[in-house]
């Protein structure tokens, strides 16, 4: 008769046994999130303080004019705009793609808004063209590579380069006047809120709605694991062509929604309308710290990227400085900032 086998009770746990949270020590994982939440904060914090020191030079520099309710309402509402672009372009950035035509997209839903036929509508007719061209252009540039396998770059590249062609021949190169007082309305002083302008409301409203679709939902979760490793998320269940098919109609609801803003800053739709948007709200999210590899990124560090360039670009235009000079300060200023996410991803990984 066989003896039973010693208990493992006497001898420790064995090997094959799972233990409980209590006993298991500290994964590196979520040690290395942990690092990735304080750096991300180290980083908002450092903008916020490029921030501050932008503001004390403005003020020291052109104190009566910089430090004006005015100018400083300016600077809100000439953020707001490419703000929301830059809203779009994190997320795609962050699940690991690029969309260089979100520019030509303002333009072509800014003209096709604000044409004759459909002003007739007044302003629901605009909002709503606006919205559904931004968001059938974004659906083009997800189905073209979340479905056609094209190169994010290509793919965006091709789109940047049809919209704007279908843009000026909307408008054959004249600018579209708008007609609709209830869309003008928007930006008197009178329709302020507060005194905060209505497309600075706007602008908070999508960073809001932003950080809480990346931080908040599945969808964000979603986003940051398609970015870091597709191929690990698709074995992990997510359907990566149709998260990046999201991602590019979000992009694209965002240049919809930044279209309808400039139509009401401008009083009119134009086909160079959201020129070089695409480099702004690349440059705004590099400086927030979104890794252009995909798989990190934050909708508050991109928001004040914005800030940070707009303020460079209004403190320069009060001091008469011209405009080669505000585009080699935004290039140190992205060099500097690739660089210093290359030493953090470098410690990161030690």
């Amino acid at each position: 008769m066989t003896q039973p086998a010693p208990s493992a009770q006497h001898h420790g746990p064995d090997k094959g046994t799972v233990t409980g949270p209590s006993d298991a020590p500290p994964s590196k994982q979520s040690g290395g999130l942990r690092a990735l939440g304080l750096r991300a904060d180290v980083r908002n914090l450092s903008l916020l303080g490029v921030l501050a020191a932008l503001v004390a030079v403005g003020g020291l520099t052109e104190p009566e004019a910089f430090l004006d309710t005015g100018n400083l309402q300016l600077i809100l509402t000439q953020s707001s705009v490419i703000g929301v672009v830059t809203v779009g372009m994190t997320l795609v950035i962050i699940g690991g793609g690029i969309d260089l035509s979100v520019g030509a997209m303002v333009a072509l839903a800014s003209v096709w808004a604000t044409t004759l036929a459909t002003q007739e509508f007044g302003f629901a007719g605009i909002l709503f063209t606006a919205v559904i061209v931004g968001l059938a252009a974004g659906l083009v540039n997800g189905v073209l590579i979340a479905y056609g396998r094209m190169v994010p770059f290509i793919a965006t590249l091709a789109m940047l380069a049809s919209a704007r062609g279908l843009a000026l021949q909307i408008t054959d190169g004249k600018t579209q006047i708008v007609t609709v007082p209830s869309v003008l309305d928007l930006g008197l002083p009178d329709s302020y809120v507060l005194g905060i302008p209505p497309l600075v409301l706007v602008f908070a409203a999508v960073t809001v709605a932003g950080w809480l679709i990346l931080n908040r939902t599945t969808f964000g979760r979603r986003t940051v694991a398609v970015g870091g490793n597709a191929e690990a998320a698709r074995l992990a269940g997510i359907d990566v062509r149709r998260q990046r098919l999201y991602l590019y109609l979000l992009s694209g609801l965002c240049c919809g929604i930044a279209a309808f803003m400039l139509i009401i800053l401008s009083g009119s739709g134009q086909n160079t309308n959201g020129n070089l948007y695409e480099l702004d709200a690349i440059a705004a999210a590099i400086i927030g710290g979104t890794l252009l590899s995909g798989g990190r990124g934050t909708i508050v560090g991109s928001v004040l990227g914005v800030l940070v360039f707009t303020t460079i670009t209004n403190i320069f235009a009060l001091n008469n400085l011209q405009s080669d000079v505000q585009q080699i300060a935004k290039g140190a200023i992205i060099v500097a900032a690739v660089l210093v996410q290359h030493r953090t991803t470098r410690h990161g990984e030690t």
